[in-house]
């Protein structure tokens, strides 16, 4: 049997996403608060429609694979490919007609990330990685895609969502390499990942992440020369609380402050 080729239907997943999501975008959509009176997580109806359409056809491609997704629980998750899928991310920009959000489709192969794509359909803009090598693809043409060298946290451009997603003690931690680097901005949910591994971003610092959130952009952020882990240096795929950055130096530097406390 020939291998197959992830790439080619992840493309596929892109597509079909993407012209579920376009027609809601910039429009009159209404979100629904599912915090339960936490802060405010909406979800849309693009947000549903675009996983519906994805699990579709994962179902009948891979009847045997796994898949967790934000809006529509997992199943098979002791499958040796689980499909990790957020249909929006970034559903806050979303809504208010911003183009920081993406798409994520991960692939779990026996619990490992191995393949990943970041899609922006309003951009026309994919990233992609399978932990060796990342590429984009976009109006400008495909490359590859590398983390820039960043000598220590001075040199750095850093990036959250925002410090109000973390709890007191995080935030504080947070702001002491915040303290640290040359530029702080806030914003870009996926999408600062993404700039990170097209080495235009340095370092990002996040808490409380879902796998949905993550795990489609572990293989991009590694395969073009990243590093991406928990704060305490563990695996980030699980979610909590992640640190990426494009150079080992600035990696452990943004650690030794962050485990601080």
């Amino acid at each position: 049997m020939a291998p197959v080729d992830f790439e080619a239907f992840v493309d596929e997943l892109a597509n079909v996403s993407g012209t579920t999501i376009l027609p809601f975008f910039r429009s009159a959509l209404a979100a629904e608060d599912k915090s339960g009176g936490g802060n405010f997580d909406p979800v849309t109806e693009a947000d549903r429609g675009a996983e519906a359409v994805i699990r579709q056809k994962i179902r009948a491609m891979f009847p045997s694979h796994g898949v967790m997704g934000e809006e529509y629980g997992s199943e098979r998750l002791d499958a040796e490919f689980v499909w990790v899928l957020d249909p929006i991310d970034g559903t806050k920009s979303f809504i208010s007609g911003m183009v920081g959000w993406g798409t994520l489709i991960g692939l779990l192969r026996n619990g490992q990330p191995c393949y990943g794509m970041m899609h922006q359909p309003f951009t026309r803009e994919r990233f992609s990685g399978d932990g060796g090598s990342a590429k984009y693809r976009g109006p400008g043409g495909e490359r590859t895609m590398r983390t820039r060298s960043c000598a220590g946290l001075a040199d750095a451009v850093l990036y959250t969502t925002s410090p109000r997603l973390m709890v007191e003690a995080d935030r504080a931690l947070f702001s002491a390499v915040e303290e640290k680097v040359k530029l702080s901005r806030y914003g870009g949910d996926c999408y600062a990942y993404a700039m990170l591994a097209m080495g235009l971003v340095d370092l990002v610092i996040e808490a409380n992440l879902q796998p949905y959130d993550i795990t489609a952009l572990i293989p991009i952020v590694e395969g073009a020369g990243g590093v991406i882990t928990t704060w305490d240096g563990g695996p980030a795929q699980a979610g909590g609380r992640v640190v990426a950055a494009g150079d080992a130096r600035v990696h452990a530097a943004a650690l030794s402050l962050l485990q601080a406390g």
